[in-house]
């Protein structure tokens, strides 16, 4: 056998070991800044994770709400989203992040994803109704003050097509606009059904009444929907409901969107 053969079989298992433990040590020490844009990405710019810190394994950011790629009139939630990510599923081809919010997540939660579709398991957030001004009209109009509670069943996307129920809870509402506090209490159910998606708005109380419902399919969202007062609330909720919609009758206004 020829020297440099025999020096080649002798160094390659350690070359091997050195190469693969320079490659875990890379994997390892991703920055947390590696996934955030991620994100932005698939949100249009709506939901983003700004301030990164630690690593790919583990990491934390904060929660931004913009209205697009604007973020001049973005807001922050309080406290900072912190990850966990399992490095053995990773060798069969699966990401799994447990994450949870310091200061609004009650549990944490588990993020799966592969080559054929990404999870996340049930769970809850509660946030301040302000939060919603950074998703622009007509949120940041109205200035609304109250508690929002967002609860979603395990939500799964395959091949593009979201699976699952958002129910958003809006609690005691109250606006800058309006004279009348509380407005209200309202119940929001999107349900994510593949290649279409309803939007289904309620009110649980309150003067100000507010009803609809949406679709989203093929890239166009409709709505379709009205507000209304109560009759011992109609002059105080007469600007407010004027700036909601299209008025229709006595203290009732349509509620329209079309995208």
């Amino acid at each position: 056998m020829k020297l440099w053969m025999w020096r080649l079989r002798v160094f390659a298992p350690w070359l091997a070991i050195a190469v693969v433990s320079c490659g875990i040590t890379l994997i390892v020490m991703l920055p947390a800044a590696w996934i955030t844009p991620q994100f932005a990405k698939e949100t249009q710019g709506h939901v983003n994770l700004i301030e990164p810190s630690g690593s790919l394994w583990h990491g934390s950011a904060a929660l931004m709400l913009a209205a697009g790629s604007d973020s001049s009139t973005a807001t922050l939630l309080p406290g900072r989203i912190e990850w966990h990510t399992a490095f053995w599923p990773l060798l069969t081809g699966r990401l799994q992040m447990r994450m949870k919010q310091s200061d609004a997540m009650p549990d944490p939660v588990t993020f799966e994803a592969t080559s054929k579709g990404a999870g996340l398991s049930g769970g809850s957030l509660a946030v301040p109704a302000a939060l919603l001004a950074g998703l622009g009209a007509p949120f940041n109009t109205l200035d609304l003050q109250g508690d929002v509670n967002l609860t979603w069943s395990e939500w799964r996307v395959l091949g593009q097509k979201p699976f699952g129920q958002l129910i958003v809870t809006l609690t005691d509402m109250s606006s800058r606009v309006s004279r009348v506090k509380p407005l209200g209490s309202y119940r929001m159910v999107f349900q994510a059904q593949g290649v279409s998606s309803t939007l289904d708005l309620s009110t649980l109380k309150g003067p100000l009444q507010l009803q609809g419902h949406g679709t989203m399919a093929g890239g166009m969202t409709q709505f379709q929907g009205e507000a209304s007062a109560e009759p011992d609330q109609r002059d105080n909720l007469a600007g407010l409901l004027n700036l909601l919609g299209r008025p229709t009758g006595a203290g009732v206004v349509a509620l329209t969107f079309m995208h």
